[in-house]
């Protein structure tokens, strides 16, 4: 009991920001003396920060306390089809140092390899007596990655090793901490919901554009991942293409479709997978990928939304930021053009965490299993953290 309410002091002060513990009492319904007992061992676990009080009210001034950012670090790694990043997050989700690396195609010596000499350097960023902070790694990858040989081109032979290595047992003998696997898009949609800003929706579709589209799916507050863990995979969704044949969403609204209509052109993509602040695609082939993509997004909302009551759609991506802003103005428009009867149309919202929502996200699942209220806490306590 006492571990949850730990971890409910500390979701609720990641919510809220800095409260006092006559706020997190009234909140949580805990008693004054209990949420001052829990507050003064976070405080000296080195979780939380004690703020200057607060006069000018009858009685003892109320001390807010906040999350320290440096009372925990975790480590994300994202295998992509295109790049592996290996970040390490403080506390609140900032971003304390990187490293990437970017390869024609993933195989699991590569992505060992790259750990083994990306580590040594992002933990060497911090202060050593900060390095027994470090509570674990989570991975971020696409599932099954030996079935997409024919979209990235790479060797069958090289992929199929995928399938029976256990690279969370690999990266944890090598890393000396607990690691723990997400699908790729599922974590950026993790990220969405531990560290992004803004209110956030209680039940919301996630999409994550990257080499292929992805997506996550969150549930009265909760991340939903389904019994196989691949809940949300948007991309087989069926949506009407260019020509008004049904194709995946995937065909009509990944990075690789763009990258493949580029190079079509004569021009090279290989700087959409290199870094995502600016993308230099000619005007006409980057304006019908949008419009064909958002088309494609507002149809993949419109059957999701006939099928469960969804609050939100939100869109981020291996992006710049203007174009993440386009491509949600025109879906925006594109689902208003369809035919909605019976259907309340959710919101379409940019996403908040950007580009890294991946790596991010990966850091997020050792974090939230470590810190976060357990997701069958009653669902009264759960309200209190929106």
């Amino acid at each position: 009991m006492r571990a949850h309410n730990e971890r409910l002091v500390l979701s609720i002060l990641r919510s809220h920001g800095a409260l006092a513990k006559s706020d997190i009492a009234r909140m949580t319904g805990l008693s004054v003396q209990t949420v001052s007992v829990i507050m003064r061992s976070l405080e000296q676990d080195g979780l939380l920060l004690r703020g200057e009080p607060i006069r000018g009210r009858i009685g003892q001034p109320s001390v807010p306390m906040s999350l320290d950012a440096e009372g925990a670090f975790f480590l994300g790694l994202k295998i992509g089809r295109r790049s592996a990043d290996l970040t390490l997050v403080d506390f609140l989700g900032r971003v304390r140092a990187t490293r990437r690396r970017v390869y024609r195609y993933p195989t699991p010596g590569t992505v060992v390899g790259f750990v083994s000499e990306a580590l040594p350097a992002v933990l060497a960023t911090l202060p050593a007596m900060l390095r027994d902070r470090v509570g674990g790694m989570g991975i971020a990858m696409p599932f099954q990655l030996w079935n997409w040989v024919r979209y990235i081109g790479a060797p069958q032979s090289e992929m199929d090793a995928w399938r029976d290595r256990d690279i969370a047992a690999e990266i944890s003998a090598l890393a000396g901490m607990p690691v723990h696997v997400q699908n790729d898009a599922t974590a950026a949609c993790g990220a969405e919901l531990v560290f992004g800003t803004g209110e956030k929706p209680k039940d919301f579709l996630y999409f994550y554009f990257g080499t292929f589209i992805g997506g996550g799916l969150v549930l009265n507050g909760q991340l939903f991942t389904g019994r196989t863990g691949n809940a949300g995979g948007v991309g087989p969704m069926p949506v009407p293409g260019p020509d008004g044949t049904l194709q995946r969403l995937f065909d009509v609204a990944s990075m690789s479709r763009l990258a493949e209509l580029a190079e079509a052109a004569g021009h090279s993509a290989d700087h959409l997978w290199e870094q995502h602040s600016e993308w230099r695609i000619p005007d006409p082939i980057l304006d019908g990928w949008l419009q064909h993509a958002a088309e494609g997004l507002a149809y993949a909302t419109l059957s999701a939304a006939a099928l469960v009551e969804l609050e939100a759609v939100m869109i981020d991506g291996w992006m710049p930021v203007s174009i993440r802003s386009e491509i949600t103005r025109r879906t925006e428009v594109a689902l208003s053009k369809l035919d909605l009867s019976g259907v309340e149309p959710p919101h379409v919202r940019e996403g908040t965490v950007g580009a890294e929502a991946r790596a991010l996200g990966a850091a997020a699942i050792p974090l939230a299993q470590r810190y976060l209220i357990d997701p069958a806490a009653p669902q009264a306590l759960r309200d209190n953290l929106s």
